[in-house]
């Protein structure tokens, strides 16, 4: 849905209580044990709700997006999908590995590699997305915006 720009489909699978989340990780030796990914406090990429991602979604139709103008090539590859059951019947833990492929302009181009943890939840309109951690496998992200979703 997202490689084709089917951005209200996509935006229907998700719960009203998303949380989609990518935090900035920082290098740490091994002996240092404390939560570098749990703390919502810490600086992230993404911290969003179902309604902060129609408000990002909703910037392209209103002409100002130059970011998307021309249009942004993605190309989303999913892989190592493992679904683990839940205390919750009507919850499934899913883990996946992704790479990202995105285009723009002349010679614009940005690969992004790393994790997901979701939440998916059945529900009577189908599965929804309930939570989202994303774990880039950068350090440093050189990407010019992050005008994606992964």
């Amino acid at each position: 849905m997202l490689d084709g720009e089917r951005y209200d489909d996509w935006v229907a699978m998700l719960a009203d209580d998303l949380h989609y989340h990518m935090p900035s990780i920082e290098t740490r030796y091994r002996a240092d044990k404390t939560d570098q990914i749990g703390d919502l406090n810490r600086a992230a990429l993404y911290n969003d709700s179902r309604e902060d991602i129609k408000k990002r979604l909703g910037r392209l139709a209103t002409g100002t997006a130059w970011s998307e103008d021309p249009a942004t090539r993605f190309t989303h590859l999913i892989s190592n999908v493992e679904v683990e059951l839940t205390s919750n019947d009507d919850e499934y833990r899913v883990y996946s590995a992704f790479l990202v492929y995105r285009s723009r302009n002349e010679c614009d181009q940005d690969t992004l590699i790393g994790n997901r943890v979701d939440l998916w939840r059945r529900t009577p309109q189908g599965l929804k997305l309930a939570r989202r951690l994303i774990l880039l496998k950068q350090n440093l992200l050189m990407s010019k915006n992050l005008n994606m979703y992964l």
